[in-house]
């Protein structure tokens, strides 16, 4: 049967493309085709004079015996194709090659003890580096292939790792298998945006050793962990040290936040005179405010969330006394290292709960004015309070509301307005001042004129915001001087970070290099880990990031 005919007994009669067989029929006689049962079939024998040997490659005439393989194609208008070719095997007359006898294979139609052709493995293989095994078979099996699960699998690990080329500038990050617990590294090429690399750890010495295994590399993006400096100084000590610029400000706004919990009290209404006013314009006397004040900060101090940072805090530092580690701590206490972290470096457990009293946000938070002006108003109806508030858009619940008039009660007043929350206060702090409204920089200068120390702060922020900017490094150490000489305990820890690792710092305030395109490679290797639901091992995710 020649081409021809086959291609309108496919495309004619059942309406299916001969277009994607034509390739792999060069140099190949079809004998007969057919469809039956939504399944393409086609039979057909290979008719050259000879072959070459696959080991010495000299080219052989003399038949040993012929068989029938039968090979998967991709499917042809969503029909599976299912080709059985005739070959022969030859003797090879090379006296010094190993084989004796050898199969003749088609190019570009069969492999050496494949079932599919290249053309459907190719596929099948980018279906598999997309979607993993699961999604990726119920793909295959929609577009008319069958293949299981494990195959897909085997497919991905059949490929050879990519060619390895010179790497001059390269960004590190870690990621997590599970958060908290067990971690890995990535290595990206900081030129291409190609990852190079997938560790199984974040340890120093593993990374050494990559580095010493690629030689050549003159620089290594960071962020602030410790592993990879030392690494980087064990295995590319020629290497000059990046640390993203990203960190250096996302550490120094956590040191904001501290400073501006510690210093929030400055903030408070000053307490009203021993001798009661008469009130004007129907407000409350300010001794009611204030007893309304007190009733809301005990409310705070006896919360759910008070009693438990106090007991938290207590059993950590407890077990601090008797001579435990943070890990010992952890899985006694069931933890997390960063809680535990955070319990074990505050003074008291006060400062916890000032700093949670300032970071916390609540629904109720951006109506709380309103609801002071109506209740003040003589408005002491919960309910028709919650009503009016979510005409004004709230989405709270009415307990939300309940719960929060209820020390208003006893004191019969509303309690004045409190401080901007720790959170907001530091985000003003570290925003633009061209991105913040007028009603942010109206608070922001109040909270500046009422509290010095929140002053210099700012300041300080300024100063270091236009040198990471700007990239004036060379101002570093004159800023670093500035912060050392002023009361501010929180940034002198700050700055003691960026002494300790100074060349790095200096370095990404000065170069233009920075780890921006491994954070986005981590963002999509957690695409793929999540794809393939924590079941898969550490080699298959490997190559599907480094193949993918």
């Amino acid at each position: 049967m020649s081409l021809l005919q086959v291609s309108e007994c496919l495309s004619c009669r059942h309406e299916v493309s001969l277009g994607l067989l034509l390739p792999h029929l060069a140099g190949v006689v079809v004998e007969a085709a057919e469809v039956t049962g939504g399944q393409v079939r086609i039979w057909a024998r290979v008719r050259a004079e000879g072959a070459p040997c696959p080991h010495c490659g000299q080219f052989s005439e003399r038949v040993h015996s012929g068989y029938e393989r039968r090979l998967s194609d991709a499917p042809a208008g969503g029909q599976p194709v299912t080709i059985r070719l005739a070959v022969r095997r030859f003797f090879c007359g090379n006296p010094d090659c190993r084989a004796v006898t050898f199969a003749e294979q088609v190019q570009g139609l069969t492999a050496r003890r494949a079932r599919r052709t290249p053309l459907l493995a190719r596929m099948l293989t980018a279906i598999a580096l997309a979607l993993a095994g699961r999604a990726g078979s119920r793909l295959a099996g929609a577009l008319g292939v069958t293949a299981g699960r494990s195959s897909m699998l085997c497919l991905v690990m059949a490929l050879p790792d990519p060619e390895t080329r010179a790497v001059k500038a390269l960004g590190v990050d870690d990621f997590a298998f599970r958060r908290g617990r067990d971690y890995g590294t990535i290595l990206v090429n900081a030129e291409t945006g190609e990852p190079v690399g997938l560790l199984r750890d974040r340890e120093a010495d593993t990374f050494a050793a990559w580095l010493k295994d690629h030689p050549g590399i003159e620089v290594i993006c960071r962020d602030r962990a410790g592993a990879y400096a030392d690494g980087a100084r064990q295995g590319a000590p020629d290497a000059a040290q990046v640390a993203d610029r990203w960190h250096l400000y996302h550490n120094l706004s956590q040191h904001v936040e501290k400073a501006v919990a510690r210093h929030r009290g400055c903030l408070a209404e000053p307490a009203p005179g021993p001798e009661p006013q008469q009130p004007a314009g129907g407000q409350d006397p300010p001794g009611l405010q204030q007893a309304a004040a007190d009733a809301a900060a005990r409310r705070a101090q006896d919360s759910a969330l008070a009693v438990r940072t106090r007991q938290r805090y207590e059993q950590v530092q407890a077990l601090r006394a008797q001579g435990k580690g943070i890990k010992p701590v952890m899985r006694e206490t069931g933890l997390s290292r960063e809680t535990v972290r955070r319990y074990w470096r505050a003074g008291t457990a006060e400062e916890l709960l000032a700093k949670a009293a300032g970071g916390r946000r609540l629904l109720l938070d951006d109506y709380l004015p309103y609801l002071h002006q109506r209740w003040n108003e003589g408005c002491t109806s919960a309910r028709k309070l919650h009503a009016e508030l979510r005409q004004r858009g709230f989405t709270g619940s009415y307990g939300a509301v309940a719960n929060y008039v209820l020390p208003l009660r006893r004191a019969a007043a509303a309690p004045p307005p409190g401080p901007p929350k720790a959170r907001d206060l530091a985000s003003w702090i570290l925003t633009s001042p061209g991105n913040l409204d007028a009603a942010q920089k109206a608070n922001l200068a109040k909270a500046r004129e009422r509290c010095p120390h929140l002053d210099a702060l700012a300041t300080h922020v300024t100063e270091f915001a236009k040198i990471l900017t700007g990239l004036h490094g060379d101002r570093l150490d004159q800023w670093i001087t500035a912060v050392e000489a002023g009361d501010q305990p929180d940034l002198h820890s700050f700055a003691l970070g960026l002494k300790h690792d100074h060349q790095a710092v200096l370095n990404g305030l000065t170069m233009p290099w920075s780890s921006g395109i491994v954070e986005g490679n981590v963002n999509r290797l957690k695409m793929i880990k999540r794809q393939m639901y924590g079941r898969a091992t550490f080699p298959l995710l490997r190559k599907r990031v480094l193949l993918s």
